[in-house]
Order: C-alpha cells, then sequence, then structure tokens
C-alpha cells in the first residue's frame, strides 16, 4: 500500500489493549475512533460493545475495507472523511460530554486532530490517543515551558502522559518513538474569556518571538509599540521581562483581560 498518508499501522496487541484499557469504553458509551487503519483498536473496541463505534478514516481503501469488515454490525460505522476538519456535531452520541475519541493519529495530522475536537461545541469527555512523543511531551508541558500546543490542550483538558510506544510495535516501524496521552475534558475551558478564538489569537501574537522578552514578542506578534505592549502588561501586572513560555494559561487570561481593556480605554482628549 502506498505510504502518500505517512501510515504506520500499530501490530502489537499489547499495546492495543493498553490504550483501549486506557480508554475505560463501557456499554454505556459512544466511542469515536480516528484513523483505525486495518483496525488493530477497532477490534478491541468492539469487543467493549459500546453504544456505538464510529471509525473515522481518510484514506478510501483502507475505510472500504473496514466497512466489509463489519457489514451487518449496527453497532459500528465508518465515515471517510479528514478529522482535522470534520464536522464534530455530525457524528453519533456528540452530545456535550457523551463520547469518547481513542485513536492512532498520523504524526503530521496529530495536534489539528486534537484541536479540532477540542474546540468543538461538542466536546467528547475523553482523549486516548498516540502521538510521537515529542508531541505528548509538549501536550503535558508543565509550568514555565508551555508553548502554543500545550496551553491550546489545557485550556480545556487535564493531560496525562501514559506510556511509550517503540517503532518495534508498528509496520512499517517509524523512525520515531511514539506515546499515548489521555485528555480527560473539563466541564467548561480552564480560563473564563469572552472569545476562546481572540483569546488565542493573543496568545498567538505573544508568543511570536518565544526567546525574547515578553514586550517584545507582544509588540511583534501585535503590530504595536514598546510602550503600548509594556502598557498593556504592566496593566496585567505581568514582568515584562519574562519569556512567553514562563506565562501560566491564567496568567495568558489576565493579559488578555488587559489587552481587551487598553483596546476599549477612550483616548485622553487632547488641551
Amino acid at each position: 500500500m502506498p505510504r502518500r498518508l505517512g501510515q504506520h499501522f500499530l501490530a502489537d496487541g499489547a499495546y492495543a489493549a493498553r490504550i483501549v484499557r486506557a480508554a475505560k469504553v463501557t456499554s454505556d458509551d459512544f466511542v469515536v475512533e480516528v484513523g483505525p487503519g486495518r483496525g488493530s483498536l477497532t477490534h478491541l473496541l468492539a469487543q467493549a460493545r459500546p453504544k456505538s463505534l464510529t471509525l473515522v478514516e481518510l484514506d478510501h481503501t483502507l475505510a472500504e475495507g473496514l466497512r466489509k469488515k463489519y457489514t451487518g454490525n449496527d453497532q459500528v460505522s465508518v465515515i471517510e472523511a479528514d478529522a482535522r476538519t470534520l464536522d464534530v456535531g455530525r457524528l453519533p452520541g456528540t452530545e456535550v460530554g457523551k463520547y469518547k475519541v481513542v485513536g492512532n493519529l498520523p504524526y503530521y495530522a496529530a495536534s489539528p486532530i486534537v484541536r479540532n475536537f477540542l474546540e468543538s461545541r461538542c466536546k467528547p469527555s475523553l482523549i486516548v490517543v498516540m502521538v510521537q512523543r515529542e508531541v505528548a511531551d509538549e501536550m503535558a508541558a508543565g509550568e514555565g515551558k508551555k508553548g502554543m500546543l500545550s496551553l491550546g490542550v489545557q485550556m480545556y483538558a487535564d493531560v496525562e502522559k501514559l506510556f511509550e510506544v517503540p517503532p518495534s510495535a508498528f509496520r512499517p516501524p517509524p523512525k520515531v518513538t511514539s506515546a499515548v496521552v489521555r485528555l480527560t475534558v473539563l466541564p467548561q475551558p480552564r480560563v473564563a474569556v469572552d472569545s476562546e478564538a481572540a483569546f488565542f489569537s493573543l496568545v498567538r501574537a505573544g508568543s511570536r518571538a518565544p526567546r525574547k522578552q515578553l514586550r517584545n514578542s507582544l509588540a511583534l506578534g501585535l503590530g504595536a509599540s514598546l510602550e503600548s505592549a509594556g502598557r498593556t502588561l504592566a496593566r496585567a501586572g505581568i514582568e515584562a521581562s519574562r519569556r512567553p513560555g514562563t506565562l501560566s494559561l491564567e496568567e495568558w487570561g489576565m493579559l488578555y483581560r488587559s489587552w481587551l481593556e487598553q483596546a476599549q480605554a477612550v483616548p485622553e482628549a487632547a488641551p
């Protein structure tokens, strides 16, 4: 099969079983499996007998193979789609918090797939996925080491890096080590903001130059003067000399509110 989609299929049944156990699938769950491939996880998920098991597969040949394999099984359905842009609300059981996402995600698409589910109006209750080890480490990054990915994931979920999976567990073996992460989705975003899109626009702007001091990086990202960026930081009570990666989500929230207040402030009348 041509590897045009960068496919590496999980072939070690022991690791597949650990992933499914980590998702704690029961007969009360609706489950979405992303990137089922040849079905190493699918078989085990179906054995747990969830209310429904929806397979989201981009590769047409693999999707057809899964349809044939599960013909007559009303529990399993196959959607041929790109999970990065899929309308999550189309999926069975996607009422807020009523479904789980499981999958061995393609390395090149893992981050946008996870973000698509987390940023959807129909968020899952749990996500258990295999990604590249470095991506897992970034998702789970602690205070003082957070980048855009960790902020974007931790805004919506608690992150656990569960275990690593060696290249030998795949066919063909990738050149990198994988890791499984479990994201327990929060009832509400960790930071309350009026617009999550605008909030992350500010975070991207403030992280434009991660090695620079925050005042410089913020000015560069916003296209603003150093003085304006300094005033925004001062209003938020954040030291201008810090690096962007040292800010917590809560501090980004303080900076966002300061930015809005400054933008809405009425200029003083000229004498």
